[in-house]
């Protein structure tokens, strides 16, 4: 079922649906929560330019889902749209919401991430005037599109940072789960350390899933035991426990993921791979407002100005000014639409 979703009515409306009567204000709660309940989601029954978002986290999560709802408030703004989010849990979660969505009547419903591909897949034909956008993977349909970050033009760039920043020459990557895109983006992030420092040595784990805070600082806290100085963390709100840990080890430093996350533990921040996740709804939210959409795979890199390295607050003070010029030179060729990152060996 969608949440429900507070409306203001006129005391005019509610006296005539109450048959005239005047009642206590109890009664006339329990007929407002009644009539509340039946909506479907915000703006359902109202013409206009309707936009769901569905997320597999919570958007609290200061990254990838956080992202995820700044993007659907800027289509709200710009596009005067109504609205309407969910988090969910499951696969069968995603598959009920578009469902629901598209038997609504929504224009453009986006399932954030990887996983919804094969539920967008299933349920578009049953609802061919809805446009169903899925962030990651490949999945077409005359109605389903897919968008592609290029994750890992910014994350080569991340390795980089962190082979010349570090002093053990022990790193580390953590993620959530092994989701393709998040795999590709480590593989870079290995690619880019070792092109900066040959030697380097890089850890690769992940934690089974992206909530558990406590569980990244824990994992963070394993990993420096072992040496590691520097840890890219992309795991979302599990990712905030790793802020955490290197709040509490001196000299230990933390990249971040999909948002700018340089302020959240300012003096261990060597920078932040962000995607403008916002940047990318919009555009796909304008074609399907003007009905110019079209079924594709909508590729999107540093060329496009929607992936990019951001320094930190101790960018400067970590990594010599040499091996920084050598990162602007190679983001240079990615701005170009140039660059292939380099295959690299294994993590070891």
């Amino acid at each position: 079922m969608f949440p429900v979703l507070y409306k203001t009515l006129p005391v005019n409306n509610l006296y005539e649906i109450l048959t005239g009567k005047i009642v206590r204000l109890s009664t006339l709660l329990i007929v407002f929560i009644g009539v509340a309940s039946c909506w479907p989601g915000e703006g359902s029954g109202v013409a206009g330019f309707r936009v769901a978002l569905l997320t597999p986290g919570p958007i609290s999560d200061q990254s990838w889902n956080a992202s995820a709802f700044t993007g659907l408030m800027r289509i709200r703004d710009s596009l005067t749209a109504q609205t309407s989010h969910i988090q969910v849990k499951t696969p069968a979660d995603f598959e009920e919401n578009f469902r629901q969505y598209g038997a609504s009547g929504y224009s453009l419903v986006i399932g954030h991430g990887f996983e919804f591909q094969d539920a967008a897949a299933r349920v578009a034909s049953s609802y061919p005037t809805t446009v169903f956008v899925t962030t990651g993977g490949e999945t077409v349909r005359p109605n389903v599109a897919a968008l592609s970050f290029a994750f890992d033009e910014p994350s080569f760039l991340a390795g980089m940072a962190a082979a010349a920043a570090s002093k053990t020459g022990i790193i580390a990557c953590v993620g959530g789960t092994e989701l393709p895109p998040v795999k590709a983006s480590f593989a870079a992030f290995v690619a880019g350390a070792q092109l900066m420092r040959p030697d380097v040595r890089v850890i690769v784990t992940y934690l089974g899933n992206w909530d558990d805070t406590g569980a990244g600082k824990e994992q963070a806290l394993a990993l420096i035991q072992r040496r590691v100085d520097v840890i890219f963390q992309n795991a979302d709100a599990a990712g905030l426990g790793v802020f955490q840990a290197a709040r509490e080890r001196e000299g230990v430093l933390v990249i971040g993921s999909n948002t700018n996350q340089n302020t959240l533990a300012p003096a261990s921040t060597i920078g932040s791979v962000v995607v403008d996740v916002p940047h990318a709804f919009l555009l796909v939210a304008k074609e399907v407002h003007a009905k110019t959409f079209t079924a594709r795979v909508i590729r999107l890199g540093t060329r496009d100005n929607v992936v990019r390295w951001e320094p930190g607050p101790v960018f400067g003070q970590r990594v010599a000014r040499a091996q920084q010029q050598r990162i602007d030179s190679v983001q240079t060729v990615m701005r170009s639409g140039s660059f292939t990152t380099p295959p690299s060996p294994s993590p070891r």
